[in-house]
């Protein structure tokens, strides 16, 4: 190789540390803390909010799976795979002290009144540790009327375990979960997965 061409090929001093620099300086214009905090709310916010989407659009989620539970209503009915089988159930997780589970119990109070008829039914599951009777107390205050049962920790086993509350379980007519959501907006965002099930 000649003098002439090495000189060509060889890149002048410094542009090397003049690139990494450049770089450097735009990486950190979008390494601003607002850019963080909105890259941090996405992450956060995606597993829960895609759940809803797919339940809106009727791609499903959660474990697939068919759930043997067994419970006794705070009225001492049973609430089974086996009692409910037939029905499209709403397995709602919920506790007393949970503010957004609060907000979303009118709006699931609605949704079994609305579709009662043609075999749907919300089941509560409240995970408390204070008294069943608190419980009772508490869903009596705020009218509840679908079936609620007061759960130990091996009840949320039973479906997957969960990663906050309120979380809400869709099952078909036989008993299989189809839908998995969290947060209080479940209502919303089943009741076209809910329509689609009792349809089928």
């Amino acid at each position: 190789m000649s003098e002439l061409q090495k000189e060509q090929t060889t890149a002048p001093e410094g542009a090397s540390d003049a690139s990494t620099t450049s770089r450097w300086q735009r990486l950190r214009r979008y390494l601003t803390l607002s850019n963080l905090l909105t890259a941090a709310i996405l992450i956060w916010a995606a597993p829960r909010l895609l759940p809803h989407l797919g339940a809106v659009v009727g791609v499903e989620s959660g474990p697939s799976t068919t759930p043997p539970y067994a419970f006794v209503s705070l009225e001492g009915e049973p609430l089974s795979a086996e009692s409910l089988r037939g029905k499209v159930v709403l397995v709602n997780f919920w506790a007393t002290w949970c503010t957004p589970c609060r907000v979303e119990m009118p709006a699931l109070q609605r949704m079994h009144d609305r579709h009662a008829a043609d075999g749907f039914v919300v089941v509560g599951l409240a995970v408390d540790r204070a008294s069943t009777q608190a419980v009772r107390d508490f869903v009596r205050e705020r009218g509840v009327t679908y079936p609620i049962a007061h759960v130990g920790s091996e009840a949320e086993a039973m479906f997957g375990g969960l990663r906050g509350y309120p979380t809400s379980f869709l099952l078909d007519r036989g008993g299989k979960i189809r839908h998995t959501v969290i947060g209080p907006v479940a209502p919303l965002s089943l009741e076209p997965a809910v329509r689609r099930l009792l349809d089928e």
